[in-house]
């Protein structure tokens, strides 16, 4: 489940371009010290993953705490089935009901002190730009969220957004380096097959909930396996 957690950051990138490109365009790198330039960017991923990290931790509390009360199971069905329905729901109707108008104020503040931070050029001012990019809603995030609750474990739940930052690393930076390589037909081919791997996902995620015994894919429950230990050793 890891794995999808980098596959989704991948093929989830042209999006995050899209939602996060403007704020990677206008850092302020050093334009003609190469190596200065690839230290900032590096600061700038840094912080993205930081707070992937720190967001991971939080739902992945969540998720264990569920896991306590035997919910894992269904959790990760309802998650799963979640993602698909997210997917194939038209987006005029998502914008109707859009989950971040709560948190508009905190949105706000943090778009005001990106502003400030990208007037900057201190060492750890690439930092902080990244630290608040990462904290900015994204619906793809929100997915990445979901599996992090899924996994019903703190540590993992970290992981697999720090995972999932990892994945949209590589697009990100060739879109600092250069703003013109990823427009026209080849954006649109990827952007099209980001739906499609969602619902693989959320298929996995449900195939996972369901316990039916294959490895890795979806492996049987903690208690079940106890039960069955029993019953050979009377």
């Amino acid at each position: 489940m890891l794995l999808t957690a980098i596959l989704l950051g991948f093929m989830g990138s042209l999006h995050c371009i899209g939602m996060c490109g403007p704020i990677a365009f206008m850092l302020p790198v050093e334009r003609n010290n190469p190596i200065k330039k690839f230290g900032q960017i590096l600061l700038y991923h840094t912080g993205r993953l930081l707070a992937y990290g720190l967001i991971g931790l939080l739902f992945g509390l969540l998720g264990k705490g569920l896991y306590v009360f035997g919910l894992q199971q269904k959790l990760s069905i309802g998650i799963g089935v979640l993602m698909i329905v997210l997917v194939l729901i038209p987006t005029r109707t998502l914008t109707n009901y859009n989950l971040s108008k709560p948190v508009y104020r905190w949105i706000s503040k943090v778009k005001t002190r990106l502003g400030k931070e990208l007037q900057k050029k201190t060492a750890d001012t690439f930092l902080t730009i990244g630290i608040l990019n990462g904290f900015l809603p994204c619906g793809l995030v929100y997915m990445a969220v979901f599996g992090a609750v899924a996994m019903g474990d703190i540590a993992k739940g970290s992981v697999f957004m720090i995972l999932f930052g990892m994945g949209t690393i590589p697009l990100m930076t060739t879109a600092i380096y250069f703003s013109s390589f990823l427009k026209g037909g080849v954006k649109k081919r990827v952007q099209k097959l980001i739906p499609v791997f969602i619902i693989a996902m959320g298929i996995l995620f449900i195939l996972r909930g369901l316990g039916l015994g294959i490895p890795y894919v979806s492996p049987e429950p903690v208690s079940a396996l106890v039960s069955s230990q029993i019953e050979c050793h009377p």
